[in-house]
Formats: structure tokens, sequence, C-alpha cells
């Protein structure tokens, strides 16, 4: 493949000479040991994208193409004394750990035969080739150790414009993993500009019945980090429109929440976030779960969804002792996510909002102060006498605002044993 008149162009200017990644001593230390033999290595992909648009970007985590197959890679690596990980041999690439950073180095490919996700390659020398393979325009620039850079479809125009273009044809591009249907919407969401690129829209919608061939891994990566994008709303709303959501999510969606709770909340994690995209639907213990299961779901995540979309909501009108209390019976970070959640679906303004969050992020749960050995040492027999004694005492101390003392509680519990 030649390479086109922005390509050759940029490959001779040096936009990147100075980004913090590629002067970073490890980045040199790699670089050094990859190019000893004579071929070329390149960085690849995000941290080439994202210093364009910030020069002062620094990921620690880079992406590398060489023209030296896998086991050569590693050779040359641990002859420069750099630890590697065969984390992808089969598919060419080689992870490379170099102080804080971690390097993905992957050979140049080019398809030979693409099916569904996978695809039959083989190794090649040409930059160009192996751009063709990726997914979007923004992600097939490439930078040199000079810092020179590699465009070959256009890419650098693409991201200052605000546009998210396949590499070719869309809908090829996306037969070969339909993953890349899901990866275009995050993408837009970080990067894009309205209008959409018509054809990726196009292609999206003609093609979203792939995504039923997806495991609940690959979607719960894709729309986390989707959720997480500053443009997520736009760009859920265009996949409710593609008919693409409906494919990955159960329920009708709710757009306007989840853009109130990014005004609220703006660091909002994207567990929070779905939970407010969903919560009106009221899926229910059953539907939580299900959704849960669908998407894998860490056990973590699993729990904390379930209470977002199934647990009652806070009443801004009540006192402040019963935020608290609630607040100690739930956890304070559940309850707080509550009412984020609760202040998003009612509309709540933000002073509201903001004043009954500040008392209860202010509010130190304490420790309940007796147990049931306290119980036992005033003469209460064992046995559910004591469990029942202790959840009334509980209770009591928790209506006070946490305001009785252990002397208190002790005195309450004598009154009763003895009684």
């Amino acid at each position: 493949m030649r390479e086109d008149a922005s390509a050759r162009r940029d490959g001779e200017a040096r936009p990147l000479a100075g980004a913090p990644w590629l002067v970073a001593p490890e980045s040199r230390r790699v670089l050094a040991a990859l190019t000893a033999a004579g071929r070329p290595a390149r960085f690849v992909g995000g941290c080439v994208r994202d210093s364009l648009r910030d020069p002062e970007a620094d990921p620690h985590d880079l992406d590398l193409a060489t023209a030296e197959p896998p086991e050569r890679v590693m050779a040359l690596l641990e002859a420069a004394g750099i630890r590697t990980v065969p984390t992808g041999l089969a598919h060419g690439t080689v992870t490379a750990l170099a102080g804080p950073r971690s390097f993905e180095i992957t050979t140049l490919r080019r398809d030979v035969e693409t099916f569904g996700r996978h695809a039959r390659v083989a190794y090649t020398d040409d930059f160009a080739e192996d751009a063709a393979r990726r997914d979007f325009t923004i992600n097939a620039m490439s930078a040199d150790p000079e810092g020179r850079l590699f465009d070959y479809f256009g890419g650098r125009e693409d991201l200052h414009a605000g546009r998210v273009r396949f590499v070719g044809r869309a809908r090829d591009r996306i037969r070969e993993d339909y993953l890349r249907i899901l990866r275009f919407f995050r993408f837009f969401a970080r990067f894009g500009r309205p209008p959409p690129d018509a054809e990726a829209l196009e292609a999206c919608a003609a093609e979203a019945a792939g995504l039923d061939r997806l495991s609940g891994e690959r979607i719960r990566e894709e729309l986390l980090r989707l959720l997480t994008a500053p443009g997520a709303v736009a760009s859920l709303r265009l996949m409710a429109e593609t008919g693409v959501l409906a494919r990955i999510l159960p329920w009708p969606v709710d757009t306007e929440t989840l853009a109130r709770l990014m005004v609220l909340v703006p660091d909002a994690d994207p567990i929070l976030r779905l939970a407010a995209l969903l919560r009106r639907a009221e899926p229910g213990e059953a539907g939580a779960v299900r959704l849960a299961e669908r998407l894998r779901l860490s056990n973590r995540q699993r729990e904390r969804l379930r209470l977002l979309l199934t647990a009652p909501l806070p009443d801004f009108r009540e006192t402040e002792t019963t935020h608290r209390a609630r607040a100690w019976r739930l956890g304070r970070e559940a309850y707080l996510d509550l009412l984020a959640l609760a202040a998003a679906l009612r509309d709540v303004p933000r002073e509201t909002f903001a004043a009954v969050r500040g008392a209860v992020a202010a509010f130190v749960p304490p420790p309940f102060p007796l147990r049931g050995r306290d119980l036992l040492a005033l003469g209460l027999s064992p046995g559910p006498a004591v469990g029942r004694l202790l959840r009334d005492l509980e209770r009591r101390w928790v209506e006070s605002d946490f305001r009785l003392s252990r002397e208190a509680l002790l005195a309450l519990a004598r009154r009763r044993i003895g009684g």
C-alpha cells in the first residue's frame, strides 16, 4: 500500500518530538532495544492520538509496532535487560515492562482472510498495511522515534474535526469484529462532534444484530468506558436511535436523568451512571440480577447495581437525622449514591442536593457500642433473645441520632432483662 500525500507530509514533520512518553528514559530504552538490529519501530494508537490533542498527555501504557517477529522481539528486549511477558504470541504481541511503563509490542500484520472477530494474518514490514487493519482513522496513526507522524487515512484531520470514521468501508470493518459498533459510539462520546459520520452510523445500524454474538465481558468493557466519556449522553441517544442500545440493554433508557447526574456529580463512576440510565425502568430485583449476569459484572459491581436499581430513594424533605440513620444502615458511600440518583431522577435543585450531600458526606458512621457478650454479662441467657434485644437497642440508638451512650444503652438493657 502506498502512503498518501498527507502521510508523506506528516512523516516529514515532527509534531510529537517533545511528547513526554516519547522522550521518557523507559521509552528510549525499549526503542533502542527494538531497533538494535536495524529494523524500525513506531508508537501507534492511543498515545499518538491523545498527544495530538494534548501535548502534555503522558500515558504509561503504550503501544508499539515493529517489523520484528514476536520471538525476535523477546530476544532483543531480554538482551537489553528488559522484562518481557508473552501476552499474545499467537497474535504477534509481547508486553515489555520498563520502570513504571508498560509497552505492548505487536509485529506488523496484514490480513490474509477475515471471518468475524478472528482473522488469518501474515506478518509484514509495511506500516501502511498494518494501519489498514485498524478500526478508525484516529487510531491508525503512528510516530517514529524522532516524533515524526505517519497518517495514512487522514486521522489527524478527523481528530481535529471531531470526526470518528472507520478505516476503509465501515461495514467491512464491523464485520471483522462486531465490537467495533460499540467502539464507534465510545470513541464518538470521547472525541466526536456532531454530526456523526453518516457511513459509520448507517453501518452500525445495519449490522447491529451482530452484537448478539459478543460476550458479556466485551460488552461490559465498552459500555462502562463509554459511560465515563464526556459525550456519553449524546452518544447513547444515537445508539438508541440506531437500535444498537436495545441490543445490549433490555429496557428503555433515561438519558435525561443521566445528563442531570453528570451535572450534579461530574465524577460519578460508570455503575452509578448505568443506574441513572435504567432506574426509571424499574427492573426489579430479578431484572437487576439478569443484567448483572449478562454484563458479567464483578460481585461488588453486581451488588451495587442491584442496590441502586431497587433500594428506596431518599426524600430530600427528610431531616438530617433521618439521612444519617439511613447512611448508617446502608453505608455512607451507598447512601451518597442513592442521594445522587434521587436528585437526578427528581430534578432536585443543585443547592438542595449539595446541602444534603455535604451533611451526609461529613457524617462519620460510629460503631454500635454494644455486643452480644455485653448482654450475656448482664445475665441474659444465650439464644434468640440476645439478637432481638440487641437489634431493639440498636434501633433506639440510631433513632437518638447516635447520642445514646454505652452506659445509657446498658441501663436500658438491664431494665428489659430485669423486667
